[in-house]
């Protein structure tokens, strides 16, 4: 199997960072972000969707189109308040020992 490309790469570290529990971000703050053409966003995203490297996690109304548009997470990304460890982080930080 082929290392995934840098365009592959940017656009997946781009989605990391953007990614919040309130809101994810859309192929076009991706590739914004990320510094890539839409074009082969649009493409790789498209690909990265279909391989299962992202997800769709619901769906935005956006200013410069009429339908809505995809927001894009990472299959793994968990928010925080659904990670499993969350109790246990919550409690070593408040810990004063």
């Amino acid at each position: 199997m082929r290392p995934a490309g840098e365009i592959r790469l940017a656009l997946l570290q781009a989605c990391v960072a953007l990614a919040t529990p309130e809101q994810a971000p859309t192929l076009r703050e991706i590739a914004l972000h990320a510094k890539v053409g839409l074009t082969a966003a649009r493409i790789t995203i498209g690909n990265m969707t279909q391989s299962g490297a992202l997800r769709v996690a619901r769906q935005r109304r956006v200013a410069y189109r009429n339908r809505p548009v995809a927001e894009y997470v990472p299959a793994t990304w968990m928010p925080p308040q659904d990670c499993p460890t969350q109790g246990l982080a919550r409690v070593l930080t408040h810990w004063v020992g």
